[in-house]
């Protein structure tokens, strides 16, 4: 598909969607990027990630966070209205495109591309821990604070119930800690492979963010895997920071030792494993220049 033409400064006539060689002959370029050049975009954003300071990877962390956990929100809105649960995925992607879009970060999304640096030499492992560590640490302040508005919001500060949206948040917040609980180890590992399979499909989204130059390209990919995702029920450990406290905020009888062992530790186990190994490691391994 040609691109329209643009004129710039001195009269110089470009074409978006067009590529100029070397040459000064003007070749069409198309809105598709192929998966090498997929890995060599995921290797070059791995390695600024790695090298941001820590102030920006907390505050990105944070907004991501925000806008996961409202995206949450608005799935649950819709299921608290009595639609359909296809329906909450449907909408829930708004999140994730917005947080890509905006150059955030999410660390399940980090758990695949920076294993995949690392794993070409690009990036130490010093680096990966460091920005799994600050970037996790952002995303729980962003999910957990929203939480405590969007719970507030819902109750006027407590002085009342949160209404049929505050039910759904206690049934999904004690689906994802008691009923694991209730299985004992059985549960915990179900958790856990939830996670990965949660990450898997999160991280192919992460890696489409780069299989379009449109920004409309990008939506269309990233939106694919991540209402699967969702629709499924899969553990997403970013998503859980808001989920679990809001619905304890709520009035679901779950504490924060109960919350910690049965879904979060086990989520995000399974969400590294997810995204390094079914997504980042094999993607740079297949594609990658070797």
């Amino acid at each position: 598909m040609r691109g329209r033409i643009v004129v710039r400064g001195g009269g110089k006539v470009t074409m978006r969607g067009m590529a100029e060689r070397q040459d000064g002959q003007v070749e069409e370029r198309s809105e598709s990027v192929p998966p090498p050049v997929l890995v060599a975009l995921m290797l070059e954003a791995a390695e600024k990630k790695a090298h941001l300071p820590i102030a920006a990877l907390l505050a990105r962390g944070a907004a991501s966070g925000a806008l996961l956990g409202a995206a949450t929100l608005l799935a649950m809105t819709a299921w608290a209205q009595g639609l359909p649960r296809l329906v909450g995925a449907v909408v829930f992607p708004v999140g994730f495109c917005m947080l890509v879009l905006l150059g955030l970060e999410l660390a399940t999304g980090n758990f695949a591309l920076l294993p995949a640096a690392w794993y070409r030499r690009r990036i130490t492992a010093a680096a990966v821990v460091r920005n799994w560590a600050w970037v996790y640490l952002g995303n729980c302040l962003g999910s957990i604070s929203f939480a405590v508005l969007a719970v507030a919001s819902l109750t006027g500060w407590w002085s009342h119930e949160a209404g049929p949206l505050g039910e759904q948040l206690r049934q999904l917040a004690a689906s994802k800690v008691l009923l694991y609980r209730e299985s004992g180890w059985l549960g915990w590992s179900t958790a856990l492979t939830k996670g990965v399979l949660a990450n898997w499909l999160v991280t192919v989204g992460t890696a489409l963010a780069f299989v379009s130059r449109s920004t409309s390209g990008k939506i269309a990919a990233m939106w694919l895997p991540i209402m699967t995702f969702f629709g499924l029920g899969y553990e997403h450990s970013i998503v859980n920071l808001f989920v679990i406290p809001a619905g304890m905020l709520a009035g679901a009888p779950i504490g924060v030792g109960t919350w910690l062992i049965w879904n979060q530790v086990p989520s995000t186990l399974g969400n590294v494993i997810g995204g390094a190994l079914f997504t980042g490691l094999p993607l740079v391994w297949t594609h990658g220049e070797r």
